[in-house]
């Protein structure tokens, strides 16, 4: 093949692919050496590349050439849709046929399986998750490994456990690597992987095919000016953006650590008259397109985003990037500020570090692997069933939150210490081996990574290079662009009014918190005798907490005041009166105690209190202040009968903790009496709810007893 000739071929293709008439569109020569490799070489690549580069570009490009020369179709898998969706817009415009499978359309996975067979697709993307289905592992897997032309793992820094964003459905592409045809290239891209995670791509890319070629460019970055700007607290950091967020050109992203902080800001947004859009985990899908078309089409200032947007939204004019809150790792900064500035000269990149940022990572800070106990303890259990168990059967018989144990689970399906198969999980019976001394090194790479958020913040070294050094980039040097360079650009002082608005919107309390309707799977196991639905006759009404603990509004206050650390005392005034002001509201809302059953009481006729453990003053001053203040009698609190620390153990799954909870209260005599002489709704107190069991259990016992519904008001409720 001449490589001239071939060269020619391939800037043609680029020039279809960018939509440039004039045809002048050209390879840069570290873009044609990674075409070079998979076409003319038939090699499996690494390309380390800074975002914006052009990584798409190579595997397109790379792609028509091997099609035209009879090879089979490429598959590229991605974890990310809204990446997925610009691809295939961008390869239709070379004439190159892509589909995508992935959670979003499993109406369509018939029909592209069909056009795959039949070689009318060319490109097929995969979501990583899809590698994990029993279905398409051992169905389509196998003949995707037979006839693919050119695999491609975007985002591939997210295979190795060395990383900041390790998902283990990757690990099944150990398995398509080792069931590839003989010299069927491979490209692995990724812009955040540092000489560490790098090494460990490359070592797993060239298992069994020779070693892997690694191209790695500098991750400089010339259209962006990083600064930080530190504010006293979260209503600084409001005001501050409805001050200067006009300021900023274009349009862009504002990213928060958590949801409640994304919804927040949100509304107070809007409240100010800006044109933003919420983008989170709980965000509906098609109103994730929504607010992708409006903020490609510039129809909104900004969207409102947590990391759910994720690495591959593709808008090049982006002129800014606004981190309301700070990441726990700097690769993950790198990552997020990196989708700004891909197509224009200019764009501002700047952190709003607050105070709650550290707790929040804390909060999230439970996913590394488990302890060995409780890995040998899921083997087991396995092993022992005699049949496949659902992931919910299994958190019978191990303490471990859902997402947690499906994250070990598929580590140990990769490891092949268990199988995923019709039904759920089974034991392979195979000899598996703890890496103890792996997971503490990733551990403290955790750790590692949070103390250099820390130092980000403030230093005063070139903020670019700071990063840059981070990812292992031996050419970083002083950017000159940045606030420590060139000095701040940006004023911090905010007006008192625009601070009083925004003090307001977060001094605003109220969520309302969803009641259990389902007992958890697999209690029998436990020798509890509850399944199925809760009678509605046992379930406790929609309630309400004062905030989340993710808030950057409450949850700020009631962090401290729910510590694990934190003193017992009496309730705080503010606290109080916040609490009676939710109580007020949810009377006057649509529906809010309207009761379900015709001519039942709507005004509660006493508050029951949670006995509190941990906080027995601060839920007993709480429950009794607020029957003081809404001139109610306060029936007193359940009687606690069970285990010392049952009833106050966190962060367990729905099984373990509701067996936690079995017989850990009871009604005594006297609130029994009182509940029947004065039939009605209850208001039930108590300071925090998190998997809702606590409240489930109790209201069942008080409609038991005679009352006919739980009204739970708590202080704080989980993210």
């Amino acid at each position: 093949m001449d490589e001239r000739e071939l060269r020619a071929e391939a800037d043609a293709i680029l020039a279809e692919l960018v939509g440039d008439p004039d045809g002048s569109a050209r390879l840069r020569e570290d873009q044609w050496q990674a075409v070079a490799a998979l076409v003319l070489q038939r090699r499996r690549a690494l390309v380390v590349q800074r975002t914006g580069w052009g990584k798409s570009a190579v595997y397109f490009v790379a792609t028509a050439l091997l099609r035209r020369r009879g090879s089979g179709p490429t598959v590229i898998v991605s974890p990310l849709l809204a990446l997925m969706r610009n691809q295939v817009e961008s390869a239709a415009r070379a004439g190159i046929r892509a589909r995508t499978i992935n959670s979003a359309n499993p109406e369509e996975w018939d029909a592209i399986y069909e056009e795959v067979e039949r070689g009318e697709t060319d490109v097929l993307l995969v979501s990583p998750e899809r590698l994990n289905s029993v279905d398409f592992r051992e169905q389509l897997l196998p003949k995707l490994a037979a006839t693919t032309g050119l695999l491609v793992v975007d985002e591939a820094h997210c295979i190795s456990d060395w990383g900041h964003d390790f998902r283990p459905d990757y690990r099944r592409l150990r398995a398509m690597l080792a069931g590839l045809a003989p010299g069927v290239p491979v490209l692995a891209t990724t812009a955040t992987a540092n000489a560490r995670v790098t090494a460990d791509v490359a070592e797993q890319l060239g298992t069994g095919a020779g070693e892997a070629l690694v191209l790695r460019g500098t991750l400089e970055r010339e259209s962006l000016r990083l600064g930080v700007v530190r504010l006293p607290d979260a209503a600084h950091r409001l005001a501050w953006l409805a001050e200067h967020l006009d300021e900023l050109t274009g349009s862009g992203i504002i990213y928060t650590l958590t949801v409640a902080a994304a919804e927040e800001a949100t509304a107070y947004l809007r409240q100010r008259g800006f044109d933003v859009a919420s983008y989170t985990g709980r965000t509906e899908h098609a109103d994730r397109l929504q607010a992708e078309a409006d903020l490609l089409e510039n129809r909104v200032k900004a969207l409102v985003a947590t990391s759910a947007l994720g690495m591959g939204f593709d808008k090049p004019d982006l002129g800014f990037v606004l981190h309301l809150g700070s990441p726990s790792s700097p690769i993950a900064y790198y990552q997020q500020v990196g989708r700004a500035g891909r197509g224009v000269e200019h764009a501002d990149v700047l952190l709003l570090p607050g105070k709650e940022d550290e707790a929040i990572w804390r909060y999230f800070a439970d996913t590394a692997f488990p302890p060995e106990d409780q890995v040998r303890q899921a083997l087991a259990a396995l092993a022992d069933a005699g049949r496949p168990l659902s992931v919910p059967a299994l958190e019978a018989s191990v303490d471990l939150r859902r997402s947690r144990l499906e994250t070990m689970l598929k580590v140990l399906d990769v490891d092949g210490a268990v199988k995923r198969v019709k039904g759920g999980w089974t034991a392979t019976g195979a000899a598996w081996t703890y890496d103890a001394e792996r997971y503490a090194w990733v551990a403290r790479q955790r750790a590692a990574e949070q103390q250099a958020m820390r130092d980000y913040v403030s230093t005063s070294r070139c903020r670019m290079e700071f990063l840059r050094r981070q990812l292992d980039d031996e050419a970083a040097a002083p950017c000159g662009r940045c606030d420590t360079c060139a000095g701040a650009w940006v004023d911090a002082a905010v007006t008192a009014e625009t601070l009083s608005a925004a003090t307001k919107e977060l001094d605003r309390p109220g969520v309302e918190i969803e009641p259990r309707r389902m007992w958890p799977t697999g209690m029998a196991a436990l020798g509890i005798d509850l399944k199925g639905r809760i009678p509605a006759t046992q379930q406790c009404a929609t309630g309400r907490a004062l905030g989340r603990l993710s808030d950057i509004g409450w949850g700020n206050r009631l962090r401290p005041l729910l510590a694990e650390n934190a003193p017992d005392g009496q309730v705080p005034d503010d606290v109080l009166r916040a609490a009676v002001d939710v109580i007020a509201d949810w009377a006057r809302s649509p529906g809010g105690w309207a009761p379900s059953v015709p001519d039942a009481a709507a005004r509660p006729v006493g508050v029951v209190a949670v006995p509190s453990l941990a906080r027995p003053q601060l839920v007993g001053s709480l429950a009794q202040g607020i029957a003081t203040i809404g001139r109610l009698p306060f029936l007193g609190a359940l009687t606690h009968t069970g285990p010392g620390e049952g009833h106050t153990a966190r962060r367990s799954n729905s099984a373990q903790r509701l067996r936690a909870l079995s017989g850990a209260f009871s009604v005594s005599g006297e609130l029994a009496d009182a509940l029947t002489h004065s039939p009605g709704p209850v208001l039930l107190v108590d300071d925090y709810t998190d998997s809702g069991w606590t409240l489930a259990v109790a209201a069942r016992l008080l409609r038991q007893a005679g009352s006919d519904r739980v009204l739970p008001l708590v202080l704080a409720a989980a993210g």
